[in-house]
């Protein structure tokens, strides 16, 4: 409110000075025996105007383009701002042959050049907004020397992930971030398979299909189906790894194969068994759990069970507790390949 008044008197007073300046070059012209001295009455009309009409020239144009500023993002008001500097600096090379003219065309001219080219700048990179953020990205990468990997925050999904279905719950939770896309290859891969004669295979298309609709409507995260599709008759992860590194994105996979070929082309890998391996929660030993036994292990008077998380837990002594739930002691964790296995004690 305050802020507001403040714009109303500096207003009152420009016009007011204004108004009598205009007077005092009027009265010099004009009857000096007016009952009222034009530089007063002027000065007092200017007064007037300027705390009338000050916030509807001035305090409401600036807040209406304060707000539609916030509402544009880093990369539209700098591809904006080269746009306009590029059709300005065109102008400005026409401008210099065109000033020569004589009469007003010599400056009318130069101005409306300036404000059709830059109008015209500023249109044209705002159409191509992604492409000048992402060559002035790419320039930033190649000058960096610190070594990091970066990506343009686009994570391709493989057949495998998309098949398994655990992106869908994890994107929900808001882990994920960026823009998850599926090329228009991975897509026909994965109708192909849903539409296999072997039932396990039909079966696990048909889980993709399900799953990736679902993702469509739950994610947290932009989905794109890219259609694009390389020309050559390669295999679907050549094609996948190719495009990720034209594109410069992630590759979200489950498959080990593919997962290493990437990372040898340097290309970064979300490897979504790796994830589910790392939020396993950590055991030592000496330290007490309930598990539910379930089956005979291989030694004589052993039983197994198994975590939330699928972890084998391997109890000496556990086979008269089949189908109980017993408290047992951790005595070693042996990790493998295929996953982590934890000895216990039958307490």
């Amino acid at each position: 409110m305050w802020t507001q008044w403040w714009f109303r008197l500096a207003g009152a007073l420009l016009a007011g000075l204004s108004g009598w300046r205009v007077g005092a070059l009027v009265g010099k012209s004009a009857d000096e025996t007016a009952f009222i001295p034009w530089s007063l009455g002027l000065l007092l009309l200017g007064v007037a105007l300027g705390l009338i009409l000050t916030p509807y020239l001035v305090v409401r144009p600036i807040t209406r383009i304060g707000s539609a500023f916030t509402n544009i993002t880093f990369g539209a008001l700098l591809s904006c701002t080269i746009g306009l500097i590029a059709g300005l600096t065109v102008a400005a090379l026409f401008s210099v042959a065109i000033s020569r003219l004589p009469g007003w065309p010599g400056i009318a001219l130069p101005i409306a050049l300036s404000l059709i080219l830059g109008s015209i700048g500023i249109a044209s990179a705002a159409s191509r907004q992604d492409e000048i953020t992402q060559i002035l990205w790419d320039r930033y990468r190649l000058n960096d020397t610190t070594g990091k990997t970066y990506s343009n925050g686009r994570v391709l999904m493989d057949t495998s992930a998309i098949i398994d279905g655990r992106i869908a719950d994890i994107s929900k939770t808001g882990f994920v971030h960026g823009t998850m896309v599926i090329p228009r290859f991975i897509l026909d891969e994965l109708r192909h398979v849903a539409d296999s004669s072997d039932a396990l295979k039909r079966n696990r298309g048909r889980r993709g299909l399900e799953m990736l609709n679902k993702l469509r409507k739950e994610a947290e995260v932009p989905i794109q189906i890219l259609d694009v599709d390389a020309r050559d008759d390669s295999e679907v992860d050549a094609k996948l790894v190719k495009l990720a590194k034209n594109l410069k994105a992630q590759i979200l996979t489950t498959d080990f194969n593919l997962n290493r070929v990437a990372e040898l082309q340097g290309i970064r890998v979300l490897n979504i068994n790796e994830l589910a391996n790392a939020l396993k929660p950590v055991v030592l030993p000496g330290e007490e759990m309930v598990v539910r036994v379930i089956q005979e292990g291989k030694e004589p008077g052993q039983g197994v069970g198994f975590l939330d998380d699928g972890t084998m837990v391997v109890v000496d002594g556990g086979k008269k507790y089949i189908n109980t739930h017993l408290e047992v002691s951790i005595t070693r964790v042996f990790q493998t390949a295929a996953g982590r296995i934890i000895f216990a004690q039958a307490g």
